[in-house]
């Protein structure tokens, strides 16, 4: 039988989350001080075209986000070469985009885990085994304000839905919820 892992809780402490970025540098969302949160969106990598098309999405709305006070970033387990290969090919450039996360980091944070099946539909192969999308919006202090965790490259919440929620989030000081941990 599988270990079971626990949800993240809202208003609790994510786990750490620290990648290398395309074009250099690093990203350490313990040292990631935004006004209001870190988007962190975890996507499947270069081989998904789901993906390519959810990320570009995100990458349009980045100049959105930032004036919300919320910080963007895209993280995959791809290595360097690939990741590299998605900001140029998915036109990416001006969003944070972390690579290398390593698959026990990915579990921490309640993502699903995947072994790849040869090529996609964009003859793309995949990797061996990589992370399931996730999306998580996480406060200045490094506590969970709200996550959606897929098993599947499908139906994820949309940016402009996010856009709102954060808007309405601001205006009314709206709490996290889902706050009660597992009995």
């Amino acid at each position: 039988m599988p270990a079971a892992f626990t949800p993240l809780i809202p208003r609790q402490p994510v786990p750490p989350l620290r990648v290398s970025l395309v074009g250099g540098g690093t990203f350490d969302l313990l040292a990631n001080h935004p006004e209001r949160f870190t988007l962190v969106v975890f996507y499947r990598g270069l081989h998904c075209p789901v993906c390519k098309a959810y990320v570009t999405d995100l990458h349009s709305k980045v100049d959105e986000f930032l004036r919300r006070g919320v910080f963007p970033v895209a993280v995959s387990s791809d290595n360097q070469e690939r990741a590299a290969q998605a900001v140029s090919q998915w036109d990416l450039s001006g969003l944070s985009v972390g690579y290398g996360l390593p698959l026990e980091v990915a579990r921490s944070w309640g993502l699903f885990l995947s072994a790849g099946q040869g090529k996609t539909s964009t003859g793309v192969e995949e990797p061996e085994r990589f992370s399931e999308p996730g999306l998580f919006l996480v406060r200045p202090d490094g506590t969970l304000y709200f996550s959606a965790v897929q098993t599947m490259p499908f139906a994820r919440p949309r940016f402009a839905d996010i856009l709102g929620a954060v808007d309405y989030v601001i205006a009314k000081d709206y709490p996290a919820r889902g706050e009660l941990p597992p009995t």
